[in-house]
């Protein structure tokens, strides 16, 4: 069964603390929180003290995906503000060994993020070194998008390449996963569906 996990992002900001807590209730994986920098993607959402302040009253995992240009600058300020997985996007940094080393010196789970036109082939030398590897199925920046259908394909990929070498990566889909597609997001490969 694929895992789900609430994206902040759907979150009525007028009512956010009640809207969190709800979720501790529900059969939600984990929490996907969408930082944006107005840099790297078009949009900016929120912050660490965002974070901190809601990880009281949460007992899910927090899945905190960087769509900044800086994300190595701020690994620190996340990991001590609650997170539980920390998200970097290949096309955003270099030296991704190092980063995904450093994320796990922090005790967390370490991934990286490919937007839909990056190809698989180019992070698969990485898969051995991540907790989750997590498919963007629409243009990060924006939520409400709809879900790209080649991405099914490139989640099958990343599934043969996990598989192919053993691992145990997770692959998360994020993006326009709605009921309508769930079912074949899953069967393409994917274990969390954002």
């Amino acid at each position: 069964m694929i895992k789900i996990a609430p994206s902040l992002l759907a979150a009525d900001f007028t009512k956010l603390g009640k809207e969190v807590e709800s979720l501790n209730s529900t059969q939600a994986y984990m929490l996907h929180l969408d930082i944006m920098d107005g840099i790297f993607v078009p949009n900016i959402s929120f912050g660490y003290d965002i974070v901190k302040q809601i990880r009281p009253i949460s007992s899910l995992i927090f899945d905190v995906h960087l769509m900044i240009s800086n994300a190595p600058n701020y690994i620190d300020k996340f990991a001590d503000a609650g997170a539980n997985s920390i998200t970097v996007h290949y096309e955003a940094v270099d030296n991704i060994p190092a980063i995904l080393s450093y994320i796990r010196s922090k005790g967390i789970s370490a991934a990286i993020s490919v937007k839909p036109a990056t190809p698989i082939e180019e992070i698969a030398e990485y898969l051995p070194l991540m907790d989750m590897l997590l498919i963007m199925s629409v243009e990060p920046g924006f939520g409400g998008q709809k879900y790209i259908p080649s991405s099914t394909e490139k989640i099958a990929l990343a599934k043969n390449l996990i598989s192919s070498k053993g691992l145990r990566t997770s692959i998360q889909v994020d993006g326009g996963v709605n009921a309508a597609n769930i079912a074949s997001v899953y069967k393409a490969g994917a274990d969390i569906a954002v």
